[in-house]
């Protein structure tokens, strides 16, 4: 199996960087192959723009998605976003590795998705969830945060975990294909003992040894809806 693990975090020596460690180890100790996009290391630029398109079909208005469909076209997209769109369609796996920050990804990764997922490759027209450009492949989101576990769910103080992540679970992964794996989450990371962190990647070397066992979570499928995407009765 082919593995991407795009990891974004500001701090090397974060637990963040651990994880994504620790599945460079055991993947490669799997007979995986695995490349890493660490995205602050590279100095990534998150901002989608007209400038990431050498030449234009409109000059006068960029329309960033049909800007995006041409250029890989025409091969006049950015060589940073070529290179990593590259990686994406090698991966059999994509690993998106990082921690929470305000209910969310960190600007640095939702500018690598906004940037590397390309319309007319990934997506478009009725190109998406099981006939996305990415069908056929899987996606794990490994999270950390410093909220405790009881924080999350329903009735929480917090609400589920699952909503925090749905823009990326759905919106974006499932969106363009994936299968997606439920997530791992290290949670209250911060606070907790080094002895409590070897337990968090002793489970995450566990759950990777594991992937090829696992149900993808349940999104929906074009064949439920007709031609204008009404639910079938």
């Amino acid at each position: 199996m082919k593995v991407l693990i795009v990891h974004a975090h500001p701090e090397p020596q974060s637990f963040t960087a651990a994880l994504r460690d620790q599945a460079v180890t055991t993947l490669q100790a799997q007979g995986h192959q695995v490349q890493v996009s660490d995205l602050y290391a590279m100095q990534w630029n998150p901002v989608a723009s007209a400038a990431d398109f050498s030449t234009r079909e409109n000059p006068e208005y960029l329309v960033y998605a049909l800007e995006q469909r041409l250029g890989v076209k025409k091969q006049s997209i950015a060589a940073d976003i070529q290179a990593e769109l590259d990686k994406l369609l090698w991966a059999d796996l994509l690993i998106l590795n990082f921690p929470i920050f305000w209910f969310s990804a960190p600007a640095m990764l939702k500018g690598w998705i906004d940037r590397v997922l390309v319309s007319g490759v990934c997506y478009g027209g009725k190109r998406f969830y099981d006939q996305g450009g990415l069908a056929g492949k899987r996606a794990l989101v490994t999270v950390t945060l410093g909220g405790r576990e009881h924080m999350f769910g329903e009735g929480a103080i917090h609400g589920p975990l699952e909503d925090m992540l749905r823009p990326i679970l759905r919106g974006t992964l499932a969106y363009v294909g994936y299968e997606v794996l439920a997530p791992f989450v290290a949670w209250h990371v911060p606070y907790i003992s080094d002895a409590a962190r070897r337990e968090f990647l002793l489970g995450y070397a566990r759950r990777l040894n594991g992937l090829g066992e696992e149900q993808p979570l349940v999104f929906p499928k074009l064949a439920q809806f007709d031609e204008a995407l009404y639910p079938l009765s």
